[in-house]
């Protein structure tokens, strides 16, 4: 319920504060936010699968987000960031949908 709560309050601070971010880090952010909500799906099916731990969900978070990162960043170095950024979203894109899956067939037995 903690995590719920806190959810919502960052939420309304984002709304409410309207933070910018620098053109320096934009092209990392939607990296960011694909690889956290990887980390969030992955937490929430192995709750409804009966072996939630925190500390792998916030190791698997932090270290989801810094993983995409890099591998974006690398990318921009060798000039390939483009290519990269789409890589890291489908693999990223195709964990979320592997885990909204197994969600629903918790929630809904089917």
């Amino acid at each position: 319920m903690i995590a719920v709560v806190g959810l919502l309050l960052g939420v309304l601070a984002g709304l409410f504060l309207e933070p910018t971010v620098p053109t320096s880090l934009q092209p990392y952010l939607p990296i960011a936010v694909v690889a956290a909500l990887d980390a969030v799906f992955g937490g929430l099916r192995a709750f409804f699968d009966g072996i939630f731990d925190d500390k792998v969900f916030v190791v698997s978070f932090v270290s989801n987000v810094l993983i995409a990162a890099v591998i974006v960043y690398l990318g921009d170095q060798l000039g390939v960031g483009g290519q990269l950024s789409t890589g890291v979203i489908v693999v990223l894109g195709i964990r979320i949908f592997s885990n909204v899956a197994a969600i629903r067939r918790h929630l809904f037995h089917a």
